[in-house]
């Protein structure tokens, strides 16, 4: 008997999984609500995450494949009960010293960090054009990832765990090494100041341009405002590129490409990370990638896991 005749005859419907998706969903709530209190968007998740996998045969394996995605979040979002810097010292004024050392730039007989230099010369296209490449920070994985999904398996299965093992490494290293944004030394100096709310840095120009919140939004959520070394931002293209490359998809690479270059600059333009920063960043998403690719070949168990979780979303 073929797959699709077994789907047919196998009950989609189950005490088992009824049971197993409601446990799930409420064990989430639950741990949310007590490390970081009650959010609507834990509600919404729980919603969404539950409601396609009850909704139907293709987004139940859609939802199942994304759950990668879905344990990133969860992660990222937890990190606001364990902030880094009650682990080690936050990085802020030998960061700054350092970006400026090696990245200067003499503007007026005066030596800036090229976040200085562009919070001093930015313009509103540069406002506008910035904002709008920062904005294709998790959407292009996403619908990356979307592309994959239906057309290989396999590569999503690739590209989805590279971008949790990215992000693993990069929360790793924010443990380490805490460190504060640009727009951190440019509001409050040097001084430490713990539990400091996220800040949109210039990226509050491009709401203020079209008269909106969507940055506002998005960092007043913020896990942690010193957790910017490495530059996650800078990491994520560099994955989707891999993958676009690796799966011959011609001209997309080109503006994935644009897009990469794009989010680097946008990063430095708007004061959220240094270049440090963003080399950090780059080197992450290299490292997460050579990391897995050098596991799939040498692992025949991770291999034999990864042939099941596919068929279970084929």
């Amino acid at each position: 008997m073929d797959t699709n005749s077994l789907q047919k005859n196998d009950p989609f419907y189950t005490f088992r999984n009824v049971f197993t998706i409601t446990a799930v969903v409420g064990a989430y709530l639950l741990v949310s609500y007590l490390l970081i209190g009650f959010k609507t968007e834990q509600v919404w998740l729980a919603l969404l995450f539950a409601g396609m996998y009850f909704a139907s045969r293709t987004t139940r394996k859609l939802i199942t494949g994304y759950s990668i995605f879905i344990i990133f979040w969860i992660i990222f979002d937890y990190m606001k009960a364990f902030p880094n810097y009650h682990y080690n010292n936050v990085h802020i004024e030998g960061l700054y010293n350092t970006e400026k050392k090696l990245f200067g730039i003499t503007n007026n007989g005066t030596v800036l960090t090229p976040n200085e230099y562009w919070l001093a010369n930015h313009n509103t296209f540069l406002d506008v054009l910035t904002g709008i490449f920062y904005l294709c920070w998790i959407p292009v994985p996403l619908a990356f990832a979307g592309y994959l999904f239906f057309k290989n398996r396999v590569a999503f299965l690739h590209f989805s765990l590279t971008f949790l093992l990215v992000n693993l490494i990069g929360f790793v290293i924010y443990y380490l090494y805490p460190a504060a944004p640009p727009w951190y030394v440019q509001q409050h100096g040097f001084a430490f100041i713990p539990n400091t709310p996220g800040n949109t840095g210039g990226l509050q120009r491009f709401d203020d341009h079209f008269n909106i919140s969507v940055f506002r939004s998005l960092y007043s959520k913020s896990s942690n405002v010193f957790a910017a070394m490495p530059s996650l931002h800078a990491s994520y293209p560099v994955i989707v590129l891999f993958y676009g490359i690796k799966n011959k998809l011609g001209m997309a690479n080109l503006l994935f490409g644009v897009v990469m270059a794009g989010i680097w600059f946008s990063a430095v333009y708007n004061s959220h990370h240094y270049v440090l920063d963003v080399l950090a960043g780059i080197t992450c998403g290299l490292t997460g990638i050579f990391l897995f690719q050098w596991m799939i070949r040498r692992s025949a168990y991770m291999k034999k896991r990864l042939n099941f979780f596919g068929k279970a979303i084929a």
